[in-house]
């Protein structure tokens, strides 16, 4: 028989419960309000965003200011000092971005963690304030190091971290990338290793970004593995192969089933797209690219 909880400790989970809540429905609040600007067309099965870095030439205010008419809810990769800007214009973040060491010096190598922690102690709490639902982390490289190995300091290191995201409603997202053509040696570049790590990890608020783009890169097979493994999967990101570029039918992917393969799980969140425009007007392909992926 379990010992009975103490005041403070039973004080202290109803005071997360709380937090949990109040988080989520800010977070509904939020999407509902980007979303009643939309284009009267959108089908609203989809959350819409898009990585801001995709667009170096266009500024934040004005990639939000143009949100609505391209049918976006949300935009990812932005700091948690952009949140003021996002919130001006009635739109999320549903991937905040920031964390030190960036994608080649990640959770795999423990003398990491301590900086890594520290972020993640300082930007937890103000992505959930905003309501915001999902902050992005990486492995890291191997350099040499045995995806075992790397598996475990990964575990250690975000066991570390999993205490405040709980408390706080903010789930760790974890990306895969491809190591065959963009970011040689990354080490969660595969969906099994990605799922043995939450699985080690063991908490509902650290999960997967799983990046259609490089995982097509990778293993192909994109909709059984969406079938198989969706409940670890957080968050979704797009992209053109090969060249990352539009997600139109110059490319592989027949994305129209691929998102009806992320729907019929039970899909919720959010897809970003993520792709590099080479088409002159950036603007006409992000809305392509949105209406494509609003099946």
């Amino acid at each position: 028989m379990s010992a009975p909880l103490s005041r403070r400790s039973a004080l202290k989970q109803l005071a997360g419960a709380s937090a949990l809540v109040a988080s989520s429905s800010l977070l509904s609040s939020r999407i509902e309000a980007a979303e009643a600007a939309l284009p009267a067309e959108m089908k609203h099965r989809v959350h819409h965003s898009v990585c801001k870095w995709c667009y170096p030439d266009i500024s934040l205010d004005a990639l939000c200011a143009q949100a609505a008419e391209i049918g976006l809810t949300g935009i990812d990769l932005v700091d948690t000092a952009d949140i003021p800007t996002l919130q001006k214009y009635n739109l999320v973040s549903p991937m905040i971005w920031g964390i030190p060491g960036g994608i080649t010096k990640g959770l795999n190598r423990l003398e990491n963690h301590d900086a890594i922690v520290a972020f993640f102690e300082k930007n937890l709490p103000l992505t959930a304030a905003a309501g915001f639902p999902n902050m992005i982390c990486f492995s890291g490289n191997r350099a040499g190091m045995s995806d075992a190995e790397g598996l475990r300091n990964c575990a250690t290191g975000l066991k570390r971290i999993m205490p405040l995201a709980e408390k706080h409603g903010v789930t760790l997202c974890m990306e895969l990338l491809n190591s065959k053509v963009d970011h040689h040696d990354y080490m969660c570049d595969h969906t099994h290793w990605g799922v043995d790590l939450c699985q080690s990890v063991g908490s509902e608020r650290f999960k997967l970004l799983y990046d259609i783009y490089h995982m097509q890169i990778m293993e192909g097979d994109l909709i059984r593995t969406i079938r198989d493994h969706h409940t670890y999967l957080a968050h979704y990101h797009t992209g053109g192969v090969p060249g990352r570029h539009e997600i139109d039918a110059s490319q592989e992917i027949y994305y129209p089933a691929v998102m009806e393969a992320i729907l019929n799980t039970g899909f919720k969140g959010f897809v970003a797209q993520e792709f590099i425009p080479a088409k002159k007007d950036k603007i006409a392909s992000l809305k392509e690219g949105v209406r494509i992926c609003d099946v």
